[in-house]
Formats: structure tokens, C-alpha cells, sequence
């Protein structure tokens, strides 16, 4: 793992129109929907590149001069992701970025568009810390802004859908559904059956998901809350205490 590199805070992107209109992302995070060059102008140089070495999230660290005079050609370019270290409030954030090419670019070099950012806490931090730690994630406060739940993670959605968005997407039948901006935060050691913002985020990603796609075809696995950043959502009370079950104990003949 690289050295983390101290830098200020990153500016959040105001383009809600399509990359290919204005040169911009598609939602109000201002990353979904950038070039890699259009990213690196906003951000500058990124501090490492990183590439999957297997399914597990297990990474390959590189400086980018290394990436590109030798990695890249080795492994391919769309497989990496631009890296970018930042300390805040005592917390170290990463941002990674990941990529998807452009399908129409038959080139070596196709055109990568910013596809996914995927950040990552250390320490791990409470829920309510996160819009104080990522500027990009502004949360909705009205109590029906869509919100889904499992046991390791969080869903929220925010804002209008993007038909633009469909560029970034490679799952079958896009076209007929709409994308919306999510932020997605994942927590190792589980999210109690109560929610609260106290339990601890290892990590969040920012992505475009389909509402449609949750309602419908991951119903059984999402479950719908209420918006978790809403103030209807901080007054609730605790449900009472299940009772305590006792185990049977067998009888045995003398």
C-alpha cells in the first residue's frame, strides 16, 4: 500500500447534465459519467492506480508511472481504477474510481468513463459522520426518499434518474429502466436490528442503481426503511425487548 498522502478536501461537481452534453457527470456527486481525463483535470494526477488481484477485494498498488509505461499494457487499462488518499477530521479516506469503456471505441485506448467510486474509512466511522467526512454525499432528509436495508448495508437513493446514465451501465435490458445516483454503505460487522447512525461504515461506494430493479427483482433481499436521514427517521423508539425464551428441559427415566 502506498504512503497516505495528506490533501485537501475534494470539490464537489455541480453538472447534472450528461458527460457527452457538457463534458460532466450525470448526478450531483460530479463523478458518475466523467472521462478519466475529465476526472484527473478536476482532481489532478491520481496518487496510486490500483487492479483487483482476484474475486475477493484484495488490490495491486502502483505508482502511475509505473502504470503507464508498463502495467497498463500488461493488465489493461480499463481494469484500473485511480486512486486518491486523503486525510480528514483524523479519518483516512481513499477514493478509488472505477471505469467502464466506451463499447463504440475500438481502439487500444477506448474512452473510460467513471462507472463507480468506491471509498473507504480508516478508522471505521459511524453513519452520522459520513456527510461531514465525503462533501459529494448531500443525503435527502424527506422521510419517503427511497432507503433499503440488509444486514451489512445501507442503500440510499438521491435525486431524478439519468436516461444518460445508461452509458455507464452493463446490465442486460438498461435501456428499459431508469438509473439513479445511490450511495451504498457497507458495514462488516453488521447493522443491528434497529437502526440508528451509531453502527460503524467500513466503506461506501457511489453508483448509479436502478429503483425499478430494487422494487422488483431484489425485493427479497432489500428491505425498504424509512429515510434513515430524515428527522421522522431519529424520533422513533426502540420496539420493546422480545422475551427471553427458555430451552425445554429433557426428562429422563430413573
Amino acid at each position: 500500500m502506498l504512503a497516505l498522502l495528506l490533501c485537501p478536501p475534494l470539490a464537489a461537481l455541480d453538472s447534472l447534465m450528461p458527460a457527452q452534453a457538457l463534458g460532466g457527470a450525470y448526478f450531483e456527486d460530479g463523478y458518475l459519467g466523467l472521462t478519466q481525463d475529465e476526472l484527473r483535470a478536476k482532481l489532478g494526477p491520481p496518487h496510486a492506480v490500483r487492479d483487483r488481484k482476484s474475486a475477493l477485494r484484495v488490490y495491486n498498488y502502483y505508482s502511475l508511472e509505473d502504470w503507464k509505461k508498463y502495467f497498463s499494457m500488461l493488465i489493461s487499462p480499463k481494469n484500473g481504477e485511480d486512486v486518491y488518499f486523503y486525510k480528514r477530521d483524523g479519518v483516512e479516506v481513499q477514493y478509488s474510481f472505477g471505469y467502464v469503456p466506451d463499447l463504440s471505441d475500438a481502439s487500444d485506448y477506448p474512452t473510460l468513463s467513471v462507472s463507480l467510486v468506491d471509498i473507504e474509512f480508516s478508522p471505521k466511522v459511524p453513519i452520522k459522520r459520513i456527510a461531514s467526512l465525503v462533501p459529494e454525499f448531500r443525503p435527502s432528509d424527506r422521510p419517503e426518499s427511497p432507503a433499503f436495508r440488509s444486514n451489512i448495508w445501507l442503500l440510499i437513493f438521491k435525486g431524478p434518474s439519468s436516461s444518460a446514465a445508461r452509458f455507464i451501465i452493463r446490465e442486460r435490458g438498461k435501456e428499459k429502466l431508469d438509473w439513479s445516483l445511490a450511495f451504498q454503505m457497507f458495514a462488516i460487522e453488521g447493522l443491528p436490528g434497529f437502526l440508528t447512525l451509531d453502527p460503524l461504515i467500513d466503506r461506501m461506494e457511489i453508483s448509479s442503481q436502478s429503483l425499478q430493479v430494487v422494487r422488483q427483482r431484489q425485493r427479497n433481499t432489500h428491505e425498504p426503511i424509512l429515510n434513515p436521514f430524515s428527522r421522522e427517521f431519529a424520533r422513533r423508539t426502540p420496539p420493546p425487548p422480545s422475551p427471553l425464551q427458555t430451552i425445554p428441559v429433557p426428562t429422563y427415566e430413573e
